[in-house]
């Protein structure tokens, strides 16, 4: 039978050493492009780093992914683990470079996210408020399952998902694109071709009104969709049938265990 408080423990040890990893290859970057300090406009990237940057962003996420495919039992779990392991990995990446560098200086902090199709940046609060969404939603499926439920979106639930997803996503890009709209061709949102330096209009580029309004949105939007989605369930949702074999008496004769409370399996986490 699946030991769940031995899986919590080693996914958290695992995206929290994750974290780190990546942390000090932002160190290093650091060093070499921001000596004085990470600030913008940010630093021109040669396309060869860039390439680098990018496939190593991708192979964190395969790792992410795949810790959670490796330890979950079922396709609800192995989603759940892997959101788990990336809200806990990207809100550990954060804690590190404050106890590293003393980075950021705040929560409203700007922060680049991303780099692909073009820079990702807002607030480190925003990504971490998403990362909160995402452990806490793993949480819940993992005890519903624990608790035989059906755990399973329908279709509402999934478009609401996917809308909050895109919509926050907007918000990280929303002001870089309206940098380049306003001062530069509106092309060079799809085509960096024949570009000395990728995003070689970044080094003008400095962060100036983050969409509080469209993040907003998209994290109501989430929120919204697992208070949606947990209401169902509890209202709604059938339980599987399973037995257990009671391992305390002698007896070949199954019998059914009652599952915890929610209070008891958090204080098992």
């Amino acid at each position: 039978m699946q030991n769940i408080p031995k899986t919590w423990f080693w996914l958290t040890l695992f995206s929290v050493a994750m974290a780190f990893l990546e942390t000090s290859v932002v160190v290093y970057l650091r060093e070499l492009y921001y000596p004085n300090g990470f600030q913008f406009p940010l630093a021109a990237i040669k396309p060869s780093i860039a390439i680098t940057e990018f496939l190593r962003e991708a192979a964190t996420l395969v790792m992410l992914l795949g810790i959670g495919i490796l330890s979950g039992r079922n396709a609800s779990q192995r989603f759940a683990f892997a959101i788990f392991s990336f809200g806990v990995w990207d809100i550990f990446y954060y804690v590190f470079l404050k106890l590293l560098l003393g980075w950021p200086e705040s929560l409203l902090t700007w922060d680049i996210l991303f780099i692909i199709p073009v820079p990702w940046v807002g607030p480190v609060l925003a990504p971490c408020l998403v990362s909160l969404t995402m452990i806490g939603l793993a949480i819940l499926m993992v005890y519903f399952d624990g608790r035989r439920y059906e755990v399973r979106f329908i279709l509402s639930e999934k478009l609401v998902w996917c809308l909050g997803c895109l919509i926050i996503v907007g918000s990280f890009i929303w002001d870089y694109a309206a940098y380049v709209v306003r001062y530069s061709d509106p092309a060079y949102l799809w085509s960096a071709s024949g570009q000395k330096d990728l995003f070689s209009e970044a080094p003008q580029y400095v962060p100036q009104d983050f969409n509080w309004w469209l993040f907003g949105l998209g994290q109501g939007l989430l929120l919204l969709g697992v208070a949606g989605w947990t209401w169902r369930i509890l209202l709604t949702g059938t339980r599987r049938k399973a037995t257990y074999l009671q391992t305390t008496n002698r007896t070949s004769n199954p019998v059914t265990v009652p599952p915890e409370s929610f209070t008891d399996y958090l204080n098992g986490l």
